[in-house]
Parts: C-alpha cells; sequence; structure tokens
C-alpha cells in the first residue's frame, strides 16, 4: 500500500517501535500522522518533529480503555479524514507465570488483546463499508514463541497474533 495521502494512526506512537514506524511512515507523506499516547508531552514533540513531513497530530489515549480508543478513532476521523492504517501497537510487559496476580494479567490483557479488539469494532464496519483500510497489531516474537520468565506477556501476545488471524480470515 502506497501511504502517500494516507491517513496513518499509531497507537504507543511516541516512543519506541511506535515511533520508529512514525518517522518511517512520515517519508512516505502521509496525509496526516496521528501519534496515539499516554505519555501526551512526548506524542506532542514527536508531532512538531514530524510535522514538515506530514500533519502530525498528537492525541493522549489509554488503550486500556475501549472509550478512549474509541474517541482516537472518532477524533482522528473528525480531524484528519478516513483512517487508513491503524497501527495498534502499543503494549506493556510484565514478568511471572500463573502466579502472577490477577490485577496484572487484567492489565497487560486489556492492553496487548484488548485494544486490539476494541480498535477492531471502532474501525472495521467503515473500513469494510468503503472498502479499503488496513489494521496493524505490534505482538513481537513473543507471539509466536513463549517467552521465558513473563506467561502474562507470551500469552497476550499470542492472543493478539490470533486475533489478526482471524480478522485476516
Amino acid at each position: 500500500m502506497k501511504l502517500t495521502d494516507k491517513v496513518i494512526v499509531v497507537t504507543g506512537g511516541a516512543h519506541g517501535i511506535g515511533a520508529a514506524m512514525l518517522r518511517r511512515f512520515a517519508g512516505e507523506k502521509p496525509r496526516a500522522l496521528v501519534i496515539a499516547d499516554r505519555d501526551l508531552a512526548a506524542a506532542e514533540a514527536l508531532a512538531r518533529e514530524l510535522g514538515g513531513a506530514a500533519r502530525a497530530l498528537a492525541v493522549a489515549c489509554d488503550v486500556a480503555r475501549e472509550q478512549e480508543i474509541v474517541s482516537l478513532v472518532e477524533r482522528a476521523g473528525k480531524e484528519c479524514g478516513a483512517i487508513d492504517l491503524f497501527v495498534s501497537n502499543a503494549g506493556i510487559a510484565t514478568g511471572g507465570g500463573v502466579e502472577a496476580p490477577d490485577d496484572e494479567w487484567r492489565r497487560i490483557f486489556d492492553i496487548n488483546v484488548m485494544a486490539h479488539v476494541w480498535a477492531a469494532r471502532a474501525l472495521l464496519p467503515a473500513m469494510v463499508a468503503r472498502g479499503s483500510g488496513y489494521l496493524v497489531a505490534t505482538a513481537s516474537a513473543a507471539g509466536l514463541l513463549s517467552m521465558v520468565g513473563s506467561a502474562p506477556y507470551s500469552v497476550t501476545k499470542h492472543a493478539a497474533v490470533a486475533l489478526a488471524e482471524w480478522i485476516a480470515i
């Protein structure tokens, strides 16, 4: 897919893999880049950096909350136009095995799995209706191979890969 004149949203976009993707996408001259992150100050700094290559919008978003993903999709659509590429990149890691506390399991599951589900719910109906659009889920190698020392991370990344495969089918 050519990214020229496309609207691209990346969650977890202010740092690491997300920021690297946005810097790369900026070189393709998209219509707009939407940098979604819990760290709004870092997202705004990256928006200023990328603003010469494309319209860059920083949005505060905690992907552990479905309504924040819905709001992100609505705001990006209203301010930038239909979303062509949504990269569900935000994620966390935690250590431990089955003994990890339930609240850690729930938090990592919400961020590493449910955020993908919520994004798909918010985006797929419009993408299907217009016959275009892409969802990308960052899952890491832990989505294919188990990560020793972190059952919650391995399990959630496997689930993210399974969801992406299910959506593709």
